[in-house]
């Protein structure tokens, strides 16, 4: 008998080995078998394992050739196509979302940020360098090209971006309500903050397009909510008749 053929046959080898490795769990139907190379295979068997649905146990027997027996080399759980397994693991820098940061946390930031360059000489914000440089000072960081780019995107896909329903809605732009408030710097373009307490926007970074019912030249018609009716009747007139 070939080694090939005498590798397949071990299945009884196999299921003894993973029989043990389980333990007091049930080992399942044998659901095949694959070639490793010209001396070793590797057996499956479902795994009804508690917690492990769609896992097999997997053992892998070598022969090392005429005149020795079949041995096992390794047991373990492996995933098949419908098993449940863990999602890809991630770094917490890639998980940490908007919101995620509480009181008393830290979060730095990543290491060669994109959005962060070192110190206002590599800066191409005119405007940061231009104070910088009158006070000889600058802070250690500031926003990088890339940095300006991904807040604005967020910023104009925000709530308080020109395509949102309140703005759609509104009568008129954040860039003529007298509650706008320019921001400094290059977002100064296309930014703002919103100074009325009344709008849903109040001490929000809001775009210039966008806009609410609160615009500071918003106006209603006063006039009374109620029809007054022409004259239907006039009692000042009397025709009498005998």
């Amino acid at each position: 008998m070939n080694a090939t053929q005498l590798l397949a046959d071990a299945v009884d080898l196999a299921r003894a080995a993973a029989q043990e490795e389980a333990g007091l769990e049930r080992v399942g139907a044998h659901v095949g078998v694959q070639r490793e190379d010209e001396y070793s295979v590797t057996h499956l068997f479902e795994a009804e394992h508690a917690g492990y649905r769609g896992w097999n146990w997997a053992v892998t027997v070598a022969y090392a050739g005429e005149g020795t027996p079949v041995s096992v080399s390794e047991v373990v759980l492996l995933p098949g196509q419908d098993a449940l397994v863990a999602p890809e693991w991630v770094p917490w820098s890639e998980r940490v979302r908007a919101g995620d940061l509480g009181v008393g946390d830290l979060l730095p930031p990543r290491e060669n940020d994109p959005r962060l360059v070192e110190a206002y000489v590599q800066s191409d914000d005119p405007a940061i360098e231009e104070v910088a440089l009158e006070i000889g000072l600058g802070r250690q960081r500031v926003l990088s090209r890339e940095g300006r780019l991904d807040a604005a995107e967020r910023w104009v896909s925000s709530d308080f971006g020109p395509r949102s329903d309140m703005a759609r809605s509104a009568p008129a732009h954040c860039g003529t309500c007298g509650f706008y408030t320019r921001v400094a710097g290059a977002f100064g373009a296309a930014f703002g903050v919103c100074a009325n307490e009344i709008s849903p926007a109040d001490g929000h970074v809001v775009h210039v397009e966008y806009g609410c019912g609160a615009h500071s030249q918003a106006e209603v018609e006063m006039g009374s909510i109620v029809p007054v009716a022409d004259l239907v009747y006039d009692d000042a007139q009397l025709d009498v008749t005998e």
